[in-house]
């Protein structure tokens, strides 16, 4: 089954999904095993690798080290070109359609398109658009773009309705990496009121009952990152996976 069949059955079975973004700046070769093993065990559906910028030299390692305990699709969420590597499951082919920097809504994807043919990597099609979350975040500084005002639905709905139209696969509403405030719940309801591709929201999610709303509000997938990266509490995240699978069904 292709990665991206596998994730349309999510929301084909009324169910939700949570996704563990791991950066691999944040941790070594060593320990990533085991790591990517707890994820699987706690339940989570797919292990999301990338960063804005993975600076150390053993990236490939690590990813092989991810993949080598991964029970669930490993997926490259890229930050940039030089992110494109072998041994990934899937890539989210993401355009920043928030944003009007022309390298990241079309110009790189010239560049990457033979690359990911050439390493055989799935590529999802994903429509990425950063929402205003209280801070300057690293995907807005690295991408050179303005967020989308969290007050601003409207502006949200006609975006995410272009990305479908065009033909992406899923959207990714991300607030970014240590946000103060998530993807407001008023702003998820009124993309789905439109859009029938699946969302996925990510950023500033820190506990279950947020996790929830969002999903009841109309998101088909959660991603966390920080907040295990900081504690590594694997008991926690299965907590969340568990209330995330039956959060559409209450």
């Amino acid at each position: 089954m292709k990665v991206h069949d596998y994730l349309l059955s999510f929301p084909a079975q009324n169910k939700a999904g949570h996704f563990v973004l791991i950066d691999p700046d944040e941790r070594s070769v060593e320990e990533l095993p085991a790591v990517s093993k707890a994820i699987c065990e706690a339940g989570v559906d797919a292990i999301f690798v990338g960063g804005s910028l993975l600076l150390r030299p053993d990236y490939p390692a690590k990813v092989k080290a991810i993949k080598s305990a991964a029970t669930i699709p490993v997926i490259l969420f890229p930050g940039s070109l030089s992110q494109i590597a072998g041994g990934f499951d899937a890539v989210l082919f993401l355009s920043v359609i928030s944003g009007r920097n022309p390298d990241y809504l079309f110009g790189d994807h010239v560049m990457g398109a033979p690359q990911i043919l050439a390493l055989g990597l799935e590529p999802i099609s994903t429509g990425y658009m950063l929402i205003e979350s209280g801070r300057t975040t690293t995907a807005e500084f690295m991408s050179n773009t303005r967020p989308i005002p969290a007050h601003k639905p409207d502006i949200a709905v006609a975006h995410a309705l272009a990305a479908q139209m065009m033909g992406f696969k899923m959207l990714y509403l991300e607030a970014g990496s240590g946000a103060d405030h998530p993807v407001p719940e008023t702003m998820i309801a009124a993309i789905r009121k439109f859009v029938q591709i699946p969302i996925i929201v990510g950023g500033g999610i820190r506990d279950i009952e947020t996790a929830v709303m969002k999903i009841r509000a109309g998101a088909d997938f959660i991603v966390t990152g920080n907040l295990f990266q900081e504690n590594g509490d694997f008991a926690l995240m299965k907590a969340f996976a568990e209330a995330i699978h039956q959060a559409k069904s209450v």
